[in-house]
């Protein structure tokens, strides 16, 4: 089959595993905070994003999981949606979704094409080679303005939000989760930097939901909402998700907001994911209430009640049980310590751990050793993988700093033999998780389900 491009040249790409090897390819060019690469292409493709009504979403924990709730309750309601995520866990096409369903491989591949020639195009000018994420997001882009038209697309940010490439767009609305310490050495140090590259999503009179709790960082929000004439609804203020009930299937939390309560169940596990299903909720009332979406009830709350995402307080199938999470900074591992101990019971719990170089370990460790048994710390199969040894050096420091010398940790460099050694001490009471970097619970997790085709990655 024939791949045209856009300008009648042979195409570069037969298959799809030849495109995703030129993105990946782009990895190098690394993260370029700025716009004017993305804003290039697509003066190069007519602006095909000016077509299409976007939820953008940004935050430092719960962003997929967030899209998640959005794109079930939008498709159960009878709409079209695209949802665009990052990193995956099980394969590029992931990231990439209408109705819920990867991109066809041909179809990637067919874009790529058309791609190909405007990058190298680009790559010799003063801007230079778009990375890959801004290829990604052109790809994604492309698709659903010229190939599948959604109703709505979910956007998820990748990175911060002011100078991120997804925020290219003009969408219906903005939603910001949750501010914490993470990509520091990107987004700046202190919580109000951070929040001010992530506010950086809200646009002059597009409204803004957000379920962020520090004063500090309401405050950069309220400043900036304000300046852009946008109404910002705010947990605590026009809304409120109360957890109120749960077990280790389901858990009800109830919502208040401005017009109207609601109690509502969701399959997702820990408390955070109550935070996460209520900003959900909050914005699909505005888009009930202002821009004439047609939400039933009754199929908003199944929407919520199937909301799946990988790898978040993940149960996985069989004996003994053993649950993925990727908590892979301070705030993500302080909502798994919560939320372990609220969902299941168990005599002793084991962990498998591994981690990115660049990340917070020191808090991260603190919360986990505050309720392991045992932690394994191994390393994951990415270029930027945190060394084992090191980490066990940190891990000991805080067990004596913390009074938890009681606390059984091995090193296993091999991911593989750390899976087993996990299983082999998870007694039949006991619990295991792993967690730590997405990358080792992509692996774990194409192991664990006997998947065979997974790539993981950005």
């Amino acid at each position: 089959m024939e791949h045209g491009t856009s300008e009648g040249q042979q195409a570069p790409f037969h298959t799809y595993e030849q495109a995703v090897e030129w993105i990946n390819g782009l990895i190098p060019f690394g993260i370029r905070p700025g716009l004017s690469r993305i804003e290039g292409l697509m003066e190069l493709l007519n602006n095909p994003h000016r077509k299409l009504k976007f939820v953008h979403v940004a935050g430092t924990n719960g962003k997929g999981s967030t899209c998640a709730f959005l794109t079930s309750v939008l498709l159960e309601c009878g709409y079209d949606v695209g949802t665009f995520t990052s990193p995956y866990i099980t394969k590029f096409t992931n990231r990439f979704q209408y109705n819920g369903v990867d991109i066809p491989e041909e179809t990637l591949c067919r874009l790529a094409n058309r791609l190909y020639p405007l990058v190298e195009q680009m790559a010799t000018t003063d801007l230079g080679s778009p990375t890959m994420f801004e290829v990604s997001t052109a790809l994604a882009i492309l698709y659903y303005a010229e190939e599948c038209y959604p109703d709505v697309v979910i956007w998820e940010t990748g990175l911060g939000g002011r100078l991120d490439v997804t925020n290219i767009v003009h969408p219906i609305l903005s939603v910001i989760t949750n501010v914490g310490y993470d990509h520091t050495d990107i987004l700046g140090d202190t919580l109000e930097q951070i929040a001010s590259e992530k506010a950086g999503i809200i646009k002059p009179g597009v409204p803004v939901v957000s379920s962020v709790d520090q004063p500090e960082v309401i405050e950069v929000l309220r400043a900036k909402a304000e300046a852009c004439k946008s109404t910002l609804y705010l947990v605590g203020d026009q809304y409120t998700a109360e957890r109120i009930s749960g077990d280790e299937e389901e858990q009800v939390f109830r919502y208040k907001g401005l017009f109207r309560e609601l109690d509502i169940t969701i399959s997702m596990q820990g408390e955070h994911q109550c935070a996460n299903a209520g900003v959900a909720m909050m914005a699909l009332e505005i888009l009930r209430q202002y821009s004439a979406f047609v939400l039933d009830d009754e199929r908003l709350l199944e929407g919520f009640k199937h909301t799946f995402w990988a790898g978040r307080l993940e149960k996985m199938p069989g004996e003994p049980t053993i649950v993925l999470d990727g908590a892979h900074n301070p705030e993500g591992a302080a909502m798994l310590v919560k939320s372990v101990p609220q969902t299941y019971h168990y005599k002793k719990l084991h962990m498998l751990v591994g981690m990115l170089e660049n990340k917070h370990h020191e808090p991260v460790f603190r919360h986990l050793l505050s309720i392991a048994d045992t932690i394994i710390l191994t390393e994951p199969d990415f270029r930027r993988k945190m060394d084992a040894d090191q980490l066990a050096t940190l891990v000991a420091k805080l067990q004596q700093e913390m009074n938890r010398t009681e606390v059984n940790v091995i090193v296993e460099r091999d991911w593989r033999q750390g899976i087993q050694l996990l299983q082999s001490r998870t007694e039949r009471e006991d619990l295991g998780v792993v967690t730590g970097t997405l990358y080792l619970i992509s692996d774990v997790r194409a192991t664990l389900l006997h998947q065979t085709d997974s790539e993981k990655g950005w």
